[in-house]
């Protein structure tokens, strides 16, 4: 769910910028359309209405999730050094782009997202007014209060900082584990909030919030309606004209390029381990004789992700993921609750900051979050929420199945 979803998303976002040099890679060039899924109501949800099939954006995702499969399937060194390169690009783009809003300030964008002491953007935010919010793609608009919106649009924002607990799935293959997790954790998740915050204070100072759909130029399409969504490359285009937008977008590409690896390096691991644990299939728990690496997994990682592009857009793909993820966290926390219930006297060699009033305040957020998303984004949240739910009698025929071996043995 969460890590194919994840990979499959960064992917089509890959195809999407491909798209700034290549006008012929984009999501509405189809090259086999395997269909439209129709629109059905179920209460006041909206699910269905989306299109299932290939077209170059995707396809283009699906170049590179193989190519960098193949590469992980060399071992885990080539699959660093990769990740080393295009990390370090990464944070170098995004540093670049921050640079960028220093010097190309726009007066009227500042004015009209701030203004004196920061009252236009309080006042745009429209803390006391009802928001129309569309009940999944073409279902009945819906007006809701400002809690609901900034739940609706955590999605973004949340999916930004995923996968910062993924160093962890390497814990095997890290010299003292005990030291550099904690570390890799605390600085990489550090640094990506620092680089967001950023960033959207650039975007804001250089373009304004609100703009019209119709409208011929950058500002006045504004963030709203920037071109496909591609707000990062609206920016840079108003600071550098038409040289801006290549310029983004290739920053886009090599920071996509490089989450794509750093995921299916990740990845792989887990499934790696749990077929050692006997709860997934055998030949996933198997190493390549030449190269040590997880092949099975890698290539069954491949195969789950693929099919994930073909099954929807970026936006889409972005509320499948994050309802899952957020599933996850607040089982995850909720279990820190459980064990220090159970186990009381058990080591704690991390302290749970802020405990329990932190954790607490996590879970009744993100189930606030989780609550919205089903509401309001039901096409791939109730589809995502099936999938976890089969999860459930799939682990315990494996677990039942595991303990008849080993009694057997």
């Amino acid at each position: 769910m969460i890590q194919t979803g994840t990979i499959a998303a960064v992917g089509v976002a890959f195809g999407k910028f491909l798209g700034v040099f290549f006008p012929s890679v984009s999501a509405s060039h189809w090259l086999w359309h395997i269909g439209h899924v129709p629109a059905w109501h179920v209460g006041p949800m909206v699910l269905g209405n989306m299109d299932i099939g290939l077209n170059t954006a995707n396809l283009a995702a699906i170049c590179i999730i193989t190519l960098l499969t193949l590469s992980n399937t060399r071992g885990v060194k080539l699959g660093a050094a990769v990740q080393d390169v295009f990390t370090s690009a990464k944070v170098l783009a995004l540093l670049g782009i921050v640079g960028v809003g220093l010097v190309a300030k726009n007066a009227v964008a500042i004015a009209a997202n701030f203004g004196a002491g920061w009252h236009a953007f309080f006042a745009n935010a429209g803390w006391h007014t009802q928001h129309a919010v569309q009940v999944g793609m073409g279902g009945p608009t819906a007006y809701v209060g400002i809690f609901t919106v900034i739940a609706v649009v955590q999605v973004g924002s949340l999916f930004s900082a995923d996968a910062w607990n993924n160093v962890t799935f390497t814990a095997g293959e890290i010299r003292n584990p005990k030291r550099n997790l904690p570390l890799s954790l605390a600085l990489g998740t550090g640094v990506v909030l620092l680089l967001y915050v950023l960033c959207n204070f650039v975007y804001l100072s250089v373009l304004p919030m609100v703009g019209a759909s119709n409208a011929a130029s950058l500002a006045g399409r504004g963030i709203q309606y920037a071109t496909e969504d591609r707000v990062a490359t609206a920016v840079m285009q108003s600071a550098f004209a038409g040289l801006g937008a290549k310029l983004m977008a290739a920053a886009i590409l090599v920071s996509t390029f490089g989450c794509v690896n750093g995921m299916l390096l990740a990845g792989a691991r887990v499934y790696y381990a749990m077929s050692r644990d006997g709860l997934f299939f055998e030949s996933a728990g198997r190493l390549s004789r030449r190269s040590s690496a997880p092949v099975n997994s890698l290539w069954m990682q491949w195969a789950w992700t693929c099919l994930l592009c073909l099954s929807g857009s970026y936006g889409q793909l972005l509320d499948y993921v994050i309802f899952a993820v957020l599933v996850f966290y607040v089982l995850t926390i909720v279990g820190l609750f459980v064990l220090r219930k159970k186990r009381p006297d058990a080591a704690r060699p991390y302290k749970a900051f802020g405990y329990p009033v932190l954790p607490a305040l996590y879970v009744v957020m993100a189930v606030w979050i989780c609550g919205v998303l089903l509401r309001y984004k039901p096409q791939y949240t109730w589809p995502g929420l099936i999938l976890v739910l089969l999860g459930v009698p799939v682990y315990l025929v494996w677990t039942r199945r595991s303990s008849v071996e080993q009694r057997v043995q």
